[in-house]
């Protein structure tokens, strides 16, 4: 029998959001969205792309996010570039520059925090060459593992072309990519359910947006092509858990030579955020617990996802274990020996 609950000292989130590093300051002197502004009573107003909400200091302050974490019991945790609010899809001319320093301000976090805090970066995605330069300076230079990128753009086999400059660049020191729900450059909103808004988009249309994006990465020639990114699904890979036995019929009856590549979603990793112990049960059952990690998607929700997801889960205590941290711990030194292998080799 493996270690008591109470016995894993390690847990490691690996799916925040951090507004932070110069941001505020970018964001307060956009008069669009997304924009920050002040309400008549003082609160600070984050103005997204399909809705507002409170900017409290959650989103801003590492300090409170570090305080939450050791309330909570978590031990590191994964901040990253606020995706899923496009600032990264502003005209490179515009945005760029505000990027860059929010990249140095995560690789100093990492080390005023003793690694407590690590981070994925973003890039300036209206400007391909400018994205490429970026994400060989996030892995090369800064030391972060990686990046996030928006999911729309791994929605289709043809949209995810685009991503191809990129995805070399990022291949080269060995990468994370975190792929987040998220607009591509010039791309509107689209049109708002006409009811329970929240939960048609927030939930049943994201979690299949997740399983979209897992689809195209297994079915592409991307796994083969770019061996040292490593992709990180969001939400436990969506729906996949729940249909895939569904879409594995769908290929034995329609496409009997063709069977559906289930053991290929186990080359991606996934976090738990935002859902909990029965997904995580499913999950585990599906992609095996070396696949997925622990996942808050803090500041929006302020779960402990080790005590909402994990511990009551019907799992082994290696399988718990694995989730709570060895999984995350693995893919980070897997990421640092390519980087350090690559820095090695050209002096």
């Amino acid at each position: 029998m493996g270690p008591n609950m109470d016995e894993i000292t390690q847990r490691i989130d690996m799916h925040s959001h951090f507004y932070g590093g110069g941001l505020v300051e970018t964001l307060m002197s956009r008069s669009e969205r997304p924009y920050l502004r002040r309400r008549d009573d003082g609160a600070l107003m984050m103005v997204a792309m399909n809705g507002e909400f409170e900017f409290t200091d959650h989103y801003h302050d590492h300090r409170v996010g570090l305080e939450r974490m050791e309330a909570s019991g978590l031990t590191r945790r994964l901040l990253t570039f606020p995706g899923a609010l496009g600032v990264e899809l502003l005209p490179a001319n515009q945005i760029a520059e505000s990027i860059s320093v929010y990249n140095t301000y995560l690789s100093q976090l990492t080390k005023e925090t003793n690694g407590a805090l690590i981070g994925l970066g973003g890039v300036p995605l209206a400007n391909m060459d400018l994205a490429c330069a970026e994400v060989t300076r996030v892995r090369r230079n800064l030391g972060l593992p990686g990046i996030i990128l928006p999911s729309n753009y791994f929605n289709s086999l043809a949209e995810a072309e685009e991503m191809r400059p990129l995805l070399v660049a990022a291949n080269e020191y060995g990468c994370h990519i975190m792929l987040h729900p998220g607009l591509k450059v010039g791309e509107a909103v689209p049109p708002r359910p006409a009811d329970n808004v929240q939960y048609r988009l927030s939930a049943v249309e994201l979690q299949s947006s997740a399983s979209q994006v897992a689809l195209t990465v297994i079915l592409s020639d991307m796994l083969d092509a770019y061996p040292n990114i490593t992709f990180q699904v969001v939400n436990l890979g969506g729906t996949l858990p729940f249909i895939f036995e569904r879409i594995e019929s769908i290929a034995r009856h329609r496409t009997p030579d063709q069977p559906f590549p289930t053991d290929r979603l186990r080359r991606l990793w996934y976090d738990c955020a935002s859902l909990g112990p029965r997904a995580l049960e499913a999950a585990v059952q599906l992609f095996g617990a070396d696949r997925l990690m622990l996942g808050s998607d803090y500041p929006i929700f302020k779960d402990d996802p080790y005590a909402h997801a994990l511990a009551p889960a019907k799992l082994s205590d290696a399988d718990k274990q694995q989730i709570a941290w060895k999984t995350a711990q693995d893919l980070c030194d897997r990421l640092d020996a390519l980087r350090s292998e690559k820095v090695q080799s050209i002096g």
